[in-house]
């Protein structure tokens, strides 16, 4: 069975096409974890609607305790032996599940299943992370699946959104979820569930990620997101026990992480520089990184 857990707060306008587009999966040996973070508008009516079918579970928080907390709790009712993420404002085509039960059929000694996603919702919003998810295109198209993406995933996340991930249960038994920001909590567990499983990529639009204003990940877009990495590669390492002989690799990951932001923050230096004096800046192509 395949466990999918959906986090909810305050997102009464998407939450019904989200469960109606699990409800439609040809794969049919679900159950669907809802957990309510104490939303205050109409969610949970919304998602009551549905329970008849008792496949889908709803938890309600009786206060707001964040993402980390939420997720924390739908992996506690969780029965399946893969947990698969659905937001809570993301929906799935109909063979997503199919698509992924295949591929654990084809490759058993995988741990992380994700696969390519359609951005849909505001333009300007689509627009903002087009860019960026056809860098991460390319750059995946070069990897041969299945393969551990750990190296990978300590420079970047190509695992845009949680809603295109499912991951062995057993993979998350030993994950520590407390992330020091709660929008990053996706990329923390990615990255210390992929030390020791290799991922598989199903190159299909298999998620639709909506993107709006009020997304999570649009409201927290002012954090630095670069501040927790150091911290990440310290966890990973302590809770992992990863012995001496990866500290080579990971003093590399580190210097070229940090290496890349400051080349990033040398060029918006010298850039506001010659704004001050009156020179006009020419177009840099770190600033594509």
């Amino acid at each position: 069975m395949i466990s999918i857990i959906t986090t909810s707060y305050n997102y009464e306008n998407y939450i019904s096409e989200t469960i109606k587009s699990v409800l439609a999966q040809t794969y049919t040996d679900w159950e669907l974890v809802i957990v309510d973070d104490a939303s205050c508008d109409n969610s949970v009516n919304v998602i009551k609607s549905f329970c008849e079918d008792t496949r889908i579970k709803l938890i309600c928080h009786d206060k707001n305790k964040g993402l980390t907390q939420a997720v924390k709790t739908g992996l506690k009712y969780a029965k399946g032996d893969w947990i698969a993420f659905l937001e809570s404002d993301d929906l799935w085509t109909e063979d997503t599940l199919e698509e992924r039960v295949q591929t654990i059929k084809n490759y058993p000694q995988v741990g992380i299943i994700f696969n390519d996603v359609e951005e849909i919702g505001d333009e300007k919003a689509v627009l903002a992370v087009k860019n960026n998810l056809e860098k991460n295109r390319a750059k995946i198209s070069k990897l041969n699946f299945p393969k551990n993406i750990f190296y990978n995933l300590n420079i970047e996340n190509l695992l845009l959104t949680f809603s295109a991930v499912m991951i062995k249960k057993e993979a998350l038994e030993n994950c520590p979820l407390d992330t020091p920001i709660d929008a990053l909590l996706d990329w923390w567990i990615f990255i210390h569930v992929s030390y020791k499983n290799d991922a598989f990529y199903i190159n299909k639009k298999l998620t639709k990620w909506r993107q709006h204003k009020n997304s999570y990940l649009f409201r927290q877009k002012k954090i630095k997101f670069k501040s927790v990495n150091l911290s990440a590669y310290l966890d990973v390492w302590n809770t992992q026990k990863i012995g001496i002989k990866f500290l080579p690799f990971f003093l590399k990951t580190v210097l070229l992480t940090f290496t890349k932001r400051f080349k990033f923050y040398y060029v918006v230096l010298i850039r506001i520089i010659k704004k001050l004096i009156g020179i006009k800046p020419k177009e840099s192509p770190l600033f594509d990184d």
